[in-house]
């Protein structure tokens, strides 16, 4: 049977094709709570915390794509991004009559009918932003759904249905299934978005920043004309994408119509003081654990849709407050020996910039490191080898990691670590290539357990009280950022 567009009836089992993956898992959750008996699949073992949420469901999860995993044949097949048509269990749905979609299709179809669909793109700060408008929206009593690309610490999934008029949603650029190419977030029914920021990202699916911005224009294209768009109007790339855009259009960004201004940050505590500007305007003054210029415009992208929307300011000064953001987005994983450890997420070399610039205003003039993993598609090829070399400026002392899995990347493609280290030391910066095995060496000849081992040994033996250590990754690291802190904790505490 060919991929669906609209929900078989009756629809009582459904079966997910990837359900270990974190909004494979939370969709999964969101199925089960409206009364569906959910089953699913994965290549491997699903480990916690996603195997203990989809057991306290009562969710089997089949290991493997196997084609008799489908042999109890539900109503409904849901294929996530990660699976590839040649899998066993993809060529048996192939050349099966089951009807199948896509995760993003069965979202829009399931759960945004007839809602309002808030949706939140951009190369960068969608899931804080889509944490933080959902939390606004909680706070002001509208019971909003979300669907949000990471674990947020103001809810206890990162996805639920709501009772309310809105469902928050991130929109992600990337493609949606095996069968459907196109972003997933044209699946997602705008009645509201907004757009943060248009870079070259993902170069495993794209081309160039032209591409990237096809596909941005493919979701301007679609939004109502009852609607409207709220985007970054000081990047051209963003400019240049909503310019003929259906509906009105709220422009943020500093000298825009939406603006702000920061008033105080507490380098003790960690917070931001800051006001939100409309046409020149205090729209709200507010305070938040999010510091930093990029914080700042997320938080008046969110305060632009939420005045959209009809919520008054003083509606949400204390979800502002509260708001504790997203996990590794600036997460404090602990101090010991008064050491500060933050795990962020940043890999692109605009977030990590941002990031860094952002724990500099944060944490005063304390000593800040950066341990940065080259892992993604995009940071382990040389597409932005000066541009990373810029983006450690904030930090005092640099260590990188040796990129992994270059097989699949050319040669001349590929990242050089070494030609890194040497830019940034040339900007005025401590830099060292750490984990990679002997000085010098062309390739790392250290697993990455190893490699953690050998960089948590060296930043463990020159750390000082009072320093920040910031760990920058957007994968596990080998581990790294708990033999970190057990690593502190032996120096200083033991």
């Amino acid at each position: 049977m060919p991929e669906v567009h609209a929900l078989p009836s009756p629809l009582q089992t459904v079966h997910i094709m990837g359900i270990g993956g974190t909004a494979m898992a939370a969709l999964a959750g969101m199925l089960a709570d409206a009364g569906i008996t959910v089953t699913g699949s994965d290549a491997n073992r699903v480990y916690p915390p996603m195997s203990d949420y989809l057991d306290r469901l009562g969710i089997r999860v089949m290991e493997g794509y196997r084609a008799e995993n489908l042999a109890h044949r539900p109503d409904l097949v849901v294929v996530g991004n990660a699976i590839r048509a040649e899998y066993p269990e993809a060529q048996a749905l192939l050349a099966g009559d089951l009807p199948y979609m896509s995760f993003p299709a069965l979202l829009g179809a399931r759960f945004l009918e007839g809602r309002r669909s808030l949706v939140v793109a951009g190369t960068h700060g969608k899931t804080t932003t889509t944490a933080l408008l959902a939390a606004l929206l909680k706070g002001a009593g509208r019971d909003p759904g979300y669907l949000i690309g990471g674990v947020a610490l103001d809810f206890e999934r990162t996805a639920a249905a709501g009772g309310g008029a809105h469902f928050v949603i991130e929109g992600d650029e990337y493609d949606t299934a095996f069968f459907d190419k196109g972003p997933k977030f044209l699946h997602y029914r705008p009645h509201a978005a907004i757009i943060t920021s248009i870079e070259f990202d993902h170069a495993d699916i794209y081309r160039d920043l032209a591409h990237c911005q096809e596909s941005f224009r493919k979701l301007v294209a679609i939004m109502p004309a009852q609607g409207f768009l709220v985007a970054r109007w000081d990047s051209d790339s963003v400019a240049e994408v909503c310019a003929e855009a259906p509906c009105p259009v709220r422009r943020y960004g500093p000298d825009q119509d939406w603006d702000g201004r920061i008033e105080e940050v507490d380098t003790q505590a960690g917070t931001m003081r800051f006001a939100v500007l409309h046409q020149g305007r205090v729209w709200g003054r507010f305070e938040s654990i999010m510091v930093g210029e990029h914080n700042l415009y997320n938080q008046v992208a969110a305060a632009a849709v939420l005045d959209g929307e009809g919520v008054a300011p003083d509606e949400v000064q204390a979800a502002f407050r509260s708001f504790r953001g997203i996990k590794r987005r600036q997460e404090v994983l602990g101090s010991p020996g008064d050491v500060t450890v933050i795990d962020d997420f940043a890999h692109h070399p605009t977030a990590v910039r941002v990031t860094l610039e952002a724990l500099r205003l944060r944490f005063g003039g304390r000593r800040l490191w950066a341990i940065f993993e080259p892992r993604s598609n995009t940071s382990r090829r040389n597409i932005f080898q000066a541009e990373y070399a810029a983006s450690f400026d904030a930090a005092d002392v640099v260590v990188i990691a040796p990129p992994r899995d270059l097989e699949r990347i050319a040669p001349e493609e590929r990242m050089d670590a070494h030609a890194l280290v040497a830019a940034i030391r040339a900007r005025g910066r401590e830099a060292f290539l750490w984990g990679a095995g002997p000085e010098g060496g062309p390739a790392p000849l250290l697993g990455a357990e190893e490699s953690a081992e050998d960089i948590v040994a060296r930043v463990v033996a020159n750390t000082m009280p009072e320093d920040v250590v910031a760990v920058l990754s957007n994968g596990g690291f080998g581990g790294l950022h708990r033999k970190l802190l057990a690593g502190l904790e032996r120096r200083f505490e033991g």
